[in-house]
């Protein structure tokens, strides 16, 4: 068993440093809001720690999970400070391609090892321990992470070099922006035409139009339920990465630009902390 430290007790951190607790691994946690660290500890057992480096000092990796990039810089150089040589430093936050790069120059010149790995499944695949987890970094680090991250994955793919993991998050996010405002579209359309929803849903998701969207969110949807899920705040920061990276290479990406402003309108409505699956209040107001 290893010697790790977990820093960000989201939504997202708190079940996933979970299940390496429940795995057997010497676990300490770190949080901003040291209560729920405490709180994790009584439920999980091993120790929180009062700053990143605390946590990260001694352990053989370190990972982190925390808000945005500006978080990334100031709790992954801060656990870099407390990291001994050839430890290992993994990012599930979803994040930019160059502050990934960013840390893992900074990692390096204090000889630790560095993988962006951002995770796609929501907060429902966190606590049932099936995440897709998508990684950049050096194939031999990666062969070290693997064991540990399987405990809260269903998937852990290398895609090539450090950014490389946020780049595919990236596509994740682009992909699923037009499949939220196509279901939304869908089911509006369904009430509007008279027919039952719910029977609609059930028959198309076992044809071509099926989706992780549509078997996990189209009923709710249905329901007009959205207190629950990946938020709408979240979901714009990573398409202002999305659509910053895409000015960088030259993608065109007329659709995500589209519903990004549609979720603005939901967030001026009050809803940035609904699920992404609330677009379809705005056609249902409209």
């Amino acid at each position: 068993m290893s010697k790790l430290a977990f820093l960000g007790l989201g939504v997202m951190g708190y079940p996933m440093a979970g299940h390496l607790a429940r795995a057997g691994h010497d676990v300490t946690v770190y949080n901003r809001t040291a209560a729920k660290a405490a709180k994790w500890v009584e439920q999980h057992g091993g120790r929180s720690a009062p700053s990143p480096a605390d946590a990260a000092r001694d352990a053989d990796i370190v990972l982190m999970c925390v808000g945005n990039d500006h978080d990334v810089r100031a709790v992954g150089k801060a656990a870099l400070a407390g990291m001994r040589e050839q430890a290992i430093l993994v990012d599930h936050t979803t994040a930019s391609a160059e502050v990934a790069r960013e840390i893992a120059g900074a990692a390096k010149a204090r000889k630790v090892e560095f993988l962006d790995a951002p995770v796609s499944g929501g907060q429902a695949g966190a606590e049932s321990g099936k995440l897709t987890i998508m990684v950049g970094g050096d194939e031999a680090v990666f062969a070290k992470a693997e064991p540990v991250l399987a405990h809260y994955a269903r998937a852990v793919t290398l895609m090539g070099q450090v950014g490389a993991g946020q780049l595919t998050k990236m596509v994740n996010q682009i992909c699923i922006a037009g499949l939220v405002q196509a279901l939304s579209e869908g089911i509006d359309f369904a009430q509007r035409a008279g027919l039952d929803p719910e029977r609609v849903l059930d028959v198309i998701s076992k044809g071509a139009a099926q989706s992780w969207q549509m078997e996990n969110r189209g009923k709710t949807m249905v329901a007009d339920k959205f207190d629950f899920g990946f938020a709408v705040d979240w979901m714009r920061k990573d398409l202002s990465i999305c659509l910053e990276a895409a000015r960088g290479n030259g993608a065109a990406l007329p659709v995500t630009a589209i519903v990004d402003q549609l979720y603005a309108r939901v967030q001026a409505r009050g809803g940035g902390r609904w699920d992404t699956s609330s677009l379809i209040r705005l056609l249902r107001d409209s």
